[in-house]
């Protein structure tokens, strides 16, 4: 039997975690800071000096979703052996489904390229960097950034436990390709046609309070700006929806917090269910039908999820999730930092 998400999207869901079942799945990988030690231990000094930076660095929260130079070390000038580490630590921090999805992004790349046959900025899917931040070290505090055009991910760990794995962001430029060998690709389908399927499921009054304006914003509210703020408190809580339509709801938020590894995803939306599900609100901006631009966001107490899809005649879709105090895990570590026993001090 289908499940919700699985019926709404054709049943293309389970035919893709079909491919990715089996005994290997269940194998055991090497830790994260295991991955990202055996990725550095790779370089020569000079790309050392660009991707390993310390925890402290400034460029831990410089972060962006567009296409531009950043500091780290991109596929482009890595050895095969190189890149072989740099995706089996990426797929360490993401879950399969995850992985395939920053994966395709990355090959949007090369449709943007062909449709715009050089008018717009460099396309290549090449140019996504890795960074690491301090030394990835099971008993330390360190850090890694995963981006490049449409993907920013980002990681931090303390004492061997993932604090901190956001901000997240991920883009769709096209938001369905709709020529070339690539035709009919739509990576963040599951973030449009779930969103879509909640405001549709409710009825006249309920929109009246989820729908808060006619025109949606140009682009997510928060940009890439370094501490998300918290945006106007309007929507429709989850506490006001009836059970079909706060299983959607569930379903939609489950979606983007399972871009992460199990582990880090169970642990996110434990945070959310613990500072109170039933006032978590669902707003939408734009039309509702397919094509029209539109945005939605839900937002708690602690954390914010925003989806855009209004450039290119709505087919260029920008999502992020954030966490108003967890972002790079700044909150937790200055609790950390004021409460541990600083004798023994701390691997950065």
């Amino acid at each position: 039997m289908l499940t919700r998400r699985e019926a709404i999207l054709g049943g293309t869901a389970a035919a893709a975690a079909a491919i990715t079942t089996g005994a290997a799945a269940k194998q055991r990988r090497p830790s994260m800071s295991q991955a990202a030690a055996e990725f550095l231990a790779s370089l020569t000094p000079e790309e050392t000096a660009k991707a390993h930076l310390p925890f402290n660095s400034e460029e831990r929260f410089d972060w962006h979703y567009i296409p531009k130079l950043r500091q780290g070390l991109h596929y482009k000038a890595m050895t095969p052996e190189q890149r072989a580490k740099a995706h089996a630590l990426l797929s360490i921090g993401l879950s399969k489904s995850g992985y395939r999805k920053v994966e395709t992004i990355r090959q949007l790349e090369n449709v943007l390229l062909e449709m715009e046959k050089g008018s717009g900025p460099t396309r290549d899917p090449e140019i996504y960097y890795f960074t690491v931040f301090g030394e990835p070290d099971a008993k330390g505090t360190w850090g890694w950034r995963y981006e490049g055009h449409h993907v920013s991910l980002h990681w931090t760990s303390l004492k061997g436990k993932i604090i901190a794995s956001s901000p997240q962001f991920l883009g769709s430029n096209p938001g369905e390709v709709r020529t070339g060998p690539m035709k009919g690709t739509r990576v963040l389908a599951a973030e449009e046609d779930l969103g879509r399927a909640l405001i549709k499921s409710l009825d006249e009054a309920q929109r009246k309070t989820a729908i808060i304006s006619d025109k949606a914003p140009s682009d997510i509210l928060t940009a890439a700006a370094r501490k998300a703020g918290i945006q106007e408190d309007r929507g429709i809580a989850y506490s006001l929806l009836n059970k079909e339509q706060q299983g959607l709801f569930l379903t939609l938020l489950e979606e983007y917090a399972n871009v992460q590894v199990e582990e880090i995803s169970k642990q996110r939306l434990a945070a959310v269910r613990k500072a109170g599900m039933g006032s978590v609100k669902f707003a939408w901006m734009g039309g509702i039908e397919k094509g029209q631009p539109h945005y939605y966001r839900i937002q708690g107490s602690t954390f914010l999820v925003e989806y855009d899809n209004t450039q290119n005649d709505a087919n260029h879709i920008h999502t992020v999730w954030r966490d108003f105090k967890g972002d790079w895990g700044v909150d937790m570590l200055a609790l950390h930092y004021h409460t541990a026993d600083h004798e023994h001090g701390h691997d950065a």
